[in-house]
């Protein structure tokens, strides 16, 4: 796209609810469409406050037999303990007795194969809670890993025993609340200054709610677009009783 063609965003006001550091491709590409980006990160992710029952399932990873990546966080944050740790195969017959890799969905997918795993499952539906459903008996007496959110919920542990799995459910990193934001950028969205918000989490959904307040979220509907990066962030700003513009097909 050269500067003398119209750029389709052209002076809309974009705000992204991520740090700069996690969502900087999306940022990338929204200037590159003309876009003015506000930054209102909603979220933080850092490592686990507690690591040890992370690192004990990192150090027997060979005794598991699935090893599931529901978020792109998941996987990073999961790999950089494993180097911290020095836990990476060293030969091909320690690559051998790894657990076989599912995500949910392709961009999750393609981290994890950028960490150096092996993806033997692409979940066909964006949904942690299905992956389950789509496994089925493959997990009939096996042992399943899943490394998540401190805040991450109860229906994919649950749905994974149902089908007979044994599962360890590790916090592999801390989603938190940001410190100090741009109150300017907040008082944009109360006034609808803004054409569109973007939510990468369900938790950027209930922070910035409660930030700004549903009512104001409901009342500029009509004329602020919501986008969310999937459907188990969109189904959040619907539970939140707002409408969902614009949602991806990847997770």
């Amino acid at each position: 796209m050269t500067g003398t063609e119209a750029k389709p965003l052209a002076g809309r006001r974009v705000v992204v609810t991520r740090a700069p550091e996690q969502a900087g491709e999306l940022i990338r590409q929204l200037e590159e469409f003309g876009a003015v980006v506000l930054l209102l990160p909603a979220v933080t992710f850092a490592d686990p406050q507690d690591a040890e029952l992370l690192d004990g399932a990192i150090r027997s990873l060979d005794t598991f037999h699935w090893l599931l990546f529901t978020s792109q966080n998941a996987v990073k944050f999961f790999a950089k303990r494993r180097r911290i740790l020095g836990a990476l195969p060293r030969d091909a017959a320690a690559a051998s007795s790894q657990p076989l890799v599912a995500a949910v969905g392709p961009a999750t997918a393609e981290v994890a194969v950028k960490e150096g795993f092996r993806v033997e499952y692409v979940a066909r539906q964006f949904r942690g809670v299905l992956l389950a459903e789509e496994l089925g008996p493959r997990l009939a007496g096996k042992r399943v890993l899943l490394p998540r959110s401190n805040l991450a919920g109860a229906d994919l542990p649950a749905a994974l025993r149902a089908h007979g799995a044994e599962v360890v459910d590790v916090v592999a990193y801390h989603t938190g609340v940001p410190e100090s934001y741009d109150h300017s950028v907040a008082d944009s969205i109360r006034r609808g200054e803004v054409d569109v918000i973007s939510f990468l989490s369900p938790s950027a959904v209930h922070l910035l709610a409660e930030e700004v307040g549903p009512e104001t979220l409901r009342r500029h509907s009509g004329q602020v677009v919501l986008a969310a990066i999937g459907p188990v962030t969109a189904a959040a700003i619907r539970e939140a009783g707002l409408p969902v513009e614009i949602e991806p097909r990847e997770a």
